[in-house]
C-alpha cells in the first residue's frame, strides 16, 4: 500500500515533467509553463469525467530559436490525460485554429464516430468551433491522442494519455516516467511534403560515396542491382537531421529533460513514439529494461538492452536504476540524429552521452529478395480458403538475442538479370508509376530486431519475443487471408496501399462483424512502414498461440510480410494507415468497414 500511495503523489506532480518535484522553481525557464508566452515544454496532469483542450496556434522555442507550432492547452507536448478503465469520458476540444482541425484517440477502442478521423468518422472540428468526445474507456494502459487533419501533428498536436487499471495493476512499481518522442523542424511541414516530391532524397545527407563503394557492405552485383532499380541503400528515413531536432517531452538534447529516481526503486518507463516521420533505436545504455507492454496491452515480461519503436507504437518497460546518472538515448532509425535525456538520482545530474551509431544501408533482403530460397511460399496467391491455412513456411521464431537477420545476406551470385521488380503479374492491383517495386519473395521478418540492429551485440526487442500476459479471448481459425500490399514510388514519393491512393476513392477492405480473418500485410517498399488499424487490435502471428501479441500498430520491415490475426468486432468505417506522417498525407492510407453479419446497417 505505502508503494501505492507514493506513487499516486507523485503522479500528482505531473507525470512529464520532473516526476516527484512539484515546484515550479526547480523547473529550468523553459520548461515553465507560458514563459514569455512561448508553449510549455511542462504541464500538470489533466483527470476527471469532464475535460476542455483548447488548440490554438503557439509559438515554441528549440535551443534558443522560434517558431510556429499548434498545440492543445498551450504545451507541447499536449497535456497528459490520466483517467481510470470504466469511466465515461466527456471531453470538449475548443478549436481557435482557422482551419479544421480533429484529435483521434490512439488505440482506444471507441464508438467509429468519436475516433476522430476527419472524412471517415465525423467531418471534423471546424475552425472556431467546438466538438465534444464522449465514450466509455474499456481498456487500460498506455496511448496517446493526435490531430488526424493535415500536417498538423508535425506541428505540435500530439500529447499522452495513461488509463489505470480498474482492478489492481499486474506490472509492480514505485515511479514512472512518461517519455514521448518526436521530431520537431522549422521547416513548415507543407514545405517538408513539396521538398520530397520534387526530390525523394532531398533530406538524405547520407548518401553513398566512392569511399563507401568501395566497403564490404554491399557486394558489387548486389551494389549493381541497386543501381539497376534506381535505389539507394542509405536511403533509410525520407525526414532527417538535416531537418529535424528530436525531441523527448518537447526538449532538445542540449535542453536534456531529467526524469528523477530514488536508488532501488522499480522505474515504469512508458514510451511513446509521438513523431511524425523518425523511427527511433530506443535504449539506455548501462541499464537493462523490462519489457512488461506494448500499445497498452500487458505481455510476459522480456529482459532487452534496446528496441526499435515504430511510429505510433508504445512500449512500457521496468528498470532499476542504481545510485548515478544514467542517459536515455532514441537514435533515428538512419541514424543521422538522436534524441537524448536523463534519468538521474539528482537534478544536475548526467551521463556520458553516446556517439551516433555507424550509418546502416539496406540490403538484398529490404529489396524483398530474401527469401529466394524459399520456392514454396506463394505470396501472390489469392486468399487461403477456409479452414486451409499453411503454417509451415511462416518461418517464426528467430530469436531477439541472436542477431541474425531473418533471410539477411548477399544475393551475389543469384542471376538477377531476368527480375522485373514491378512484375503486375504477381499481384491483382494496378502497377502504374506509382508503384515502382514489388517484392519479388518477401519473408517473415518478425524474428528481426530492426535496420541497423542485426550485429548491436545486445538483446534487441522483436516481435517474435512478444507474448500476451493474458490468453487471447478470440482463437479461432480465420476464416479467409486477405493480402495487402505497402506500394510506392520512393522517388516520386507517392505512397499507396495495393497500389491505391486514399484520394482515388478505392473500395474499403470489408469484414463483416465479428469475421475471423487473416491480413498478411507485404511490404513491397524499402522503407519500415507502422501500420495502424484504428478500432481494432490485430494479433502478430508469431508462434505464440493463444498468447499471440496484440497491437493496434505494427512494423511491416522492407522486402518483408507480417501475418495479423484479425476479429473485426467493432462496426463502423476505420482509418487503416502508414503511421509516417508524409506517408498517409501522400495517399497510403485506406478505409475498413465493418457491418452486421446480415449486411444492415452498423
Amino acid at each position: 500500500m505505502s508503494q501505492l500511495i507514493h506513487r499516486r503523489a507523485l503522479l500528482r506532480g505531473g507525470a512529464i515533467g520532473v516526476a516527484g518535484l512539484g515546484a515550479s522553481h526547480l523547473f529550468p525557464a523553459w520548461a515553465q509553463t507560458g514563459s514569455h508566452g512561448l508553449a510549455a515544454k511542462a504541464s500538470p496532469t489533466i483527470t476527471g469525467e469532464d475535460i476542455r483542450l483548447t488548440v490554438a496556434e503557439s509559438a515554441f522555442q528549440v535551443d534558443g530559436r522560434t517558431g510556429h507550432a499548434i498545440t492543445i492547452n498551450g504545451t507541447i507536448p499536449a497535456p497528459l490525460i490520466r483517467l481510470r478503465e470504466g469511466q465515461n469520458v466527456r471531453i470538449v476540444v475548443d478549436n481557435r485554429l482557422d482551419e479544421d482541425t480533429s484529435i483521434h484517440w490512439h488505440g482506444l477502442i471507441v464508438p467509429f464516430q468519436m475516433d476522430g478521423v476527419p472524412g471517415v468518422s465525423f467531418p471534423g472540428i471546424g475552425a472556431r468551433s467546438t466538438f465534444t468526445y464522449e465514450f466509455p474507456l474499456r481498456q487500460s494502459g498506455t496511448y496517446w491522442y493526435h490531430s488526424h487533419s493535415g500536417l498538423q501533428e508535425q506541428l505540435g498536436h500530439y500529447g499522452p494519455m495513461i488509463i489505470d487499471p480498474a482492478g489492481s495493476d499486474p506490472v509492480a512499481y514505485d515511479r514512472e516516467h512518461v517519455i514521448v518522442l518526436s521530431d520537431w523542424s522549422f521547416m513548415h511541414p507543407h514545405r517538408i511534403f513539396s521538398r520530397m516530391k520534387a526530390e525523394g532524397g532531398f533530406f538524405n545527407r547520407q548518401k553513398e560515396t566512392l569511399l563507401d563503394q568501395r566497403s564490404e557492405t554491399l557486394s558489387a552485383e548486389d551494389r549493381l542491382m541497386f543501381a539497376r532499380m534506381r535505389m539507394d541503400p542509405s536511403d533509410i528515413s525520407d525526414v532527417t537531421e538535416a531537418a529535424y531536432t528530436l525531441l523527448i517531452n518537447g526538449h532538445s538534447p542540449d535542453e536534456n529533460w531529467t526524469g528523477i529516481f530514488r536508488p532501488g526503486e522499480r522505474v515504469r518507463l512508458r514510451i511513446i513514439n509521438a513523431a511524425a516521420q523518425t523511427t527511433f533505436n530506443f535504449r539506455i545504455p548501462g541499464l537493462p529494461m523490462t519489457f512488461v507492454a506494448t500499445d497498452g496491452i500487458n505481455m510476459r515480461p522480456v529482459e532487452v538492452d534496446e528496441v526499435q519503436i515504430g511510429n505510433a507504437e508504445t512500449y512500457d518497460f521496468i528498470v532499476e536504476p542504481r545510485d548515478h546518472a544514467y542517459t536515455i538515448v532514441a537514435e533515428s532509425i538512419d541514424r543521422s540524429g538522436m534524441a537524448r535525456a536523463t534519468l538521474a538520482p539528482r537534478m544536475g545530474m548526467v551521463a556520458a552521452v553516446p556517439p551516433l551509431r555507424e550509418r546502416p544501408t539496406l540490403n538484398m533482403t529490404d529489396m524483398g529478395m530474401g527469401g529466394m530460397d524459399h520456392g514454396s511460399m506463394d505470396h501472390g496467391a489469392a486468399p487461403a480458403a477456409p479452414g486451409a491455412m499453411d503454417h509451415s513456411a511462416m518461418g517464426h521464431g528467430t530469436p531477439a538475442a541472436s542477431g541474425v537477420a531473418a533471410g539477411a545476406g548477399s544475393m551475389a551470385g543469384m542471376d538477377h538479370s531476368s527480375m522485373d521488380m514491378r512484375d503486375a503479374s504477381q499481384v491483382d492491383f494496378p502497377v502504374g508509376v506509382g508503384v515502382d517495386m514489388i517484392a519479388p519473395n518477401p519473408v517473415d521478418r518478425t524474428g528481426h530486431p530492426g535496420i541497423g540492429l542485426e550485429n548491436v551485440g545486445h538483446r534487441v526487442l522483436t516481435y517474435s519475443d512478444m507474448a500476451s500476459l493474458t490468453p487471447n479471448r478470440d482463437t479461432r481459425t480465420p476464416t479467409r487471408r486477405i493480402d495487402i500490399h505497402l506500394t510506392g514510388n520512393m522517388e516520386r514519393f507517392m505512397w499507396s496501399m495495393d497500389g491505391e491512393q486514399l484520394s482515388e476513392n478505392p473500395e474499403p477492405y470489408r469484414f463483416a462483424r465479428n469475421e475471423r480473418a487473416r491480413l498478411r500485410l507485404i511490404n513491397d517498399t524499402m522503407m519500415t512502414h507502422p501500420m495502424h488499424l484504428h478500432g481494432h487490435f490485430f494479433e502478430i502471428v508469431n508462434g505464440q498461440g493463444a498468447s499471440q501479441p496484440l497491437k493496434h500498430t505494427v512494423k511491416v520491415m522492407p522486402g518483408g510480410f507480417v501475418d495479423l490475426d484479425l476479429t473485426a468486432d467493432a462496426p463502423g468505417d476505420w482509418a487503416f494507415h502508414c503511421h509516417l506522417l508524409y506517408h498517409m498525407h501522400a495517399g497510403m492510407m485506406r478505409v475498413v468497414t465493418v457491418r452486421p453479419l446480415d449486411g444492415g446497417a452498423a
